[in-house]
């Protein structure tokens, strides 16, 4: 039988990890304290919305509308939108620079930059799917990397992927208001 000083004993490891992970598991935000000054980052998001057409035997993807997402290391935005083939006028605005950190602490601190530029495969039955693509430069190392939404693909979307991708949305959204 086990004497309760040794049990007491056992616990208290136990204890104090479950004080200390806890916190840092149930926190669902990146430390923006990751960001530094002097990380460079530009940032260019693209969003396809894709159509197959069919000519009898071949068969053909287009764009439907596009729209491309640029972000400066100074928080220049530059917001275009092509829909139907027809180019309408950029939108540009400026990035709070508190944004601007949270974007860089969420890539830098999720290793978003070191994820492999996969490929994705589209379902066979998909005739509409929005295609995305990321293209980040962080202090000198680029990182690309295309997918389609997650309904278009039997494949698994990395979550930290629509996690940058819907804040990236999020600031298309703030600057079409």
């Amino acid at each position: 039988m086990i004497k309760p000083i040794y049990f007491a004993l056992g616990a208290i490891p136990v204890i104090v990890a479950l004080l200390i992970s806890v916190p840092l598991l149930t926190k669902n935000e990146i430390p923006i304290s990751a960001a530094h000054s002097f990380d460079k980052i530009d940032i260019e998001y693209t969003k396809h919305q894709l159509k197959k057409i069919s000519y009898g035997i071949t068969e053909r993807v287009g764009a439907q509308k596009t729209e491309i997402l640029s972000i400066k290391n100074d928080g220049d935005v530059k917001y275009s939108v092509t829909e139907h083939g027809y180019i309408q006028p950029d939108i540009r605005s400026k990035l709070d620079k508190d944004k601007l950190d949270k974007l860089k602490a969420l890539i830098k601190e999720t290793g978003f930059i070191a994820i492999p530029s996969e490929s994705f495969s589209i379902l066979e039955n998909v005739t509409e799917y929005q295609k995305s693509n990321v293209k980040i430069t962080l202090n000198g190392h680029v990182n690309q990397i295309h997918w389609p939404e997650q309904n278009a693909t039997s494949d698994f979307i990395p979550p930290i992927i629509t996690m940058v991708e819907s804040e990236l949305d999020q600031i298309i959204s703030q600057i079409g208001e």
